[in-house]
């Protein structure tokens, strides 16, 4: 059987992705209906090239998600911080003030055996392992935004050592 690479999600606080030098910055109270306003607001001045496909601006209001619901447990009077930069790339750096991703460890074990199932073509595992539920899931998650996100972020998806920020990055062959 051939070699595959797995990706996973890292942490590594000193990436230099974490740089905010340059970025703009803007932050949001966790109100859960307006995440879809939050990310319109960053991606105001994006390039129509970055937002051809519609992926950008979902997977930004995931991060954004994430950080609202998991992260700041939708408590209004917590904020989430968001740097970006959608000039040559876009990236963002989106931090929650919760307890971090403690499951990140336990993710990314499950996320390896569910590579590894569809790599060996065992559809009965891959089916066991269709969606994950850590210890705080909700009935509505299932992990599908992280797999999307592992694909999409081509630049790289960091965490910091209190997992409760994460850095992103996607490169376009768009010149502008």
């Amino acid at each position: 059987m051939s070699q595959f690479i797995v990706r996973k999600l890292i942490v590594d606080e000193r990436n230099e992705l974490f740089d905010a030098q340059g970025m703009r910055y803007i932050e949001f109270p966790s109100d859960f209906k307006r995440i879809r306003d939050y990310a319109a607001q960053v991606l105001q001045d994006c390039p129509e090239a970055f937002l051809e496909d519609g992926l950008l601006e979902q997977q930004l209001s995931e991060i954004i998600k994430n950080g609202i619901k998991h992260g700041n447990r939708s408590d209004p009077s917590k904020l989430l911080r968001v740097w970006y930069d959608l000039r040559k790339r876009v990236r963002f750096i989106v931090e929650d003030e919760g307890e971090g991703f403690v499951d990140l460890d336990d993710w990314n074990d499950f996320y390896r055996r569910r590579q590894t199932a569809l790599h060996n073509q065992d559809f009965d595992a891959f089916l066991e392992l269709a969606s994950y539920r850590g210890p705080k899931s909700g009935p509505d998650d299932g992990g599908n935004s992280l797999f999307a996100a592992l694909d999409y972020w081509n630049g790289g998806m960091i965490y910091s050592e209190a997992r409760n920020k994460v850095g992103v990055v996607r490169w376009y062959s768009v010149t502008r």
